[in-house]
């Protein structure tokens, strides 16, 4: 059953599908990594063999990245100007841009959005070069999103083109870093049935009782507390690119002893998967803040691999999976697909594998830098106005912390160090 495409921008038609496409992969793949930022999709892929004869991105400091890391591969700088693909590619992939679909957004939706309506530029790419496999990642509120709108654009989209698809959302966590960062991974093809690579590998998702203070280190978001918290145990919520005014706003940590304070930017690039300083290249032409942005905005280095290791190792039994019939005009499930007999939309944890137990404060190889006394004020002015249940002892840790502060205590990994208003050090202990 094919959908016709509605209100898009861009004019498609149907792709010439060979009979050479429709044979199953069982081989890597080259990939075009479109909308790349500092190669998170391509760095797992390649680590389940697959290659990248081209990446295009825009920024120019994720363009330095992409040139150290992945020598020798052309980095296009504006996919807008991006005319044609290498003839050997078989796979799009695109991270295309979330702000005008995050609830952290304006939340304008996937074609009126200017960034978000880049996506656009991946179907004109899809339809010149009939490229058999496409792989798309963005936030899960795409699926509700002006009742689901914006993934009802990628799937008459898709469909008109003639693909098969498949899309579910996955969690981080399940890729053995300490981040909870919930991502739509959308797999179209015409090569094969998308099911088999998503919809496989389930794990029980994990519970956790919040009230870890004192006993786990636990990550929020100190921007926050009138209307949530962010709050995950032995973890960060999902890290951001910055705020609105592009100032990083890293979550922050509370570990046991109480110290509290936002982790160093090498230990954020270990819980996007990459290894420290992936992103110090980007130093060469833009300031040290900008490498916030960078990592929040990347992708998760694992999830990929997974990924990648399913399209060259399809389970068949992704095409199994029970599920229901989609009814137009509602958010979607965290599951679904069409694979030419409509839509059906399933219930599937997001945790393909099962989660590695992480002792977050071992974990973490760098001191965090504490909370300020303004942030921390700032934090605990807006929570104590709101009608929200936080964790037993939170807000009396936080207040804690900003008594020291405000005493011109400084709490480091090793040694609590008591300054002066001068800044002289008048005491040392350890704690």
């Amino acid at each position: 059953m094919q959908y016709e495409s509605r209100n898009l921008e861009l004019p498609l038609g149907r792709a010439k599908v060979s009979k050479k496409s429709l044979r199953k992969r069982v081989k890597p793949l080259a990939v075009a990594g479109l909308f790349a930022g500092i190669g998170g999709v391509e760095r797992g892929l390649e680590r389940s063999g697959h290659h990248a004869p081209l990446l295009c991105e825009i920024d120019d400091g994720a363009r330095v990245v992409l040139h150290k890391k992945f020598p020798g591969i052309p980095v296009h700088g504006d996919v807008r100007t991006l005319k044609r693909l290498p003839k050997d590619v078989e796979m799009i992939t695109g991270g295309f841009p979330c702000q005008d679909l995050s609830q952290a957004g304006k939340a304008e939706g996937i074609l009126k959005g200017k960034r978000s309506g880049l996506v656009t530029e991946i179907f004109r790419l899809v339809q010149k070069m009939n490229v058999p496999w496409v792989l798309l990642e963005n936030v899960p509120f795409m699926l509700q999103l002006d009742q689901g709108r914006a993934m009802g654009v990628l799937a008459d989209a898709f469909e008109t083109l003639g693909y098969k698809w498949a899309y579910r959302v996955v969690n981080s966590r399940a890729f053995g870093v300490p981040q909870r960062r919930e991502r739509v991974i959308f797999l179209a093809t015409h090569a094969g049935d998308p099911r088999e690579v998503l919809l496989t590998d389930e794990e029980e998702e994990p519970q956790t009782d919040p009230n870890q203070v004192g006993r786990s280190a636990c990550g929020f978001y100190w921007t926050e507390g009138l209307r949530g918290l962010g709050w995950a145990v032995n973890s960060v919520p999902t890290l951001k690119g910055g705020s609105a005014i592009g100032i990083p706003s890293p979550p922050a940590i509370l570990l046991p002893d109480g110290r509290l304070g936002t982790p160093d930017i090498r230990d954020a690039e270990r819980m996007q998967g990459f290894p420290m300083n992936w992103t110090a290249p980007a130093l060469k032409v833009s300031k040290p803040s900008h490498r916030w942005q960078l990592v929040g905005n990347a992708v998760t280095v694992g999830v990929f691999e997974w990924v990648g290791k399913r399209l060259v190792s399809p389970d068949p039994s992704g095409a199994s999976v029970a599920g229901w019939k989609l009814h137009p005009n509602r958010p979607w499930t965290d599951a679904g697909w069409n694979v030419g007999e409509g839509r059906y939309g399933a219930s599937m944890s997001r945790f393909p594998r099962k989660p590695k137990i992480i002792d977050f404060e071992k974990w973490l190889r760098y001191p965090l830098k504490p909370l300020s006394e303004k942030a921390t004020s700032g934090f605990l002015s807006r929570a104590e106005r709101a009608k929200l249940r936080f964790p037993v002892g939170f807000l009396d840790a936080v207040r804690a912390h900003r008594k020291l502060m405000q005493e011109g205590i400084v709490v480091t990994s090793d040694i609590k160090s008591v300054r002066t208003r001068k800044g002289r050090t008048s005491a040392t202990a350890r704690l």
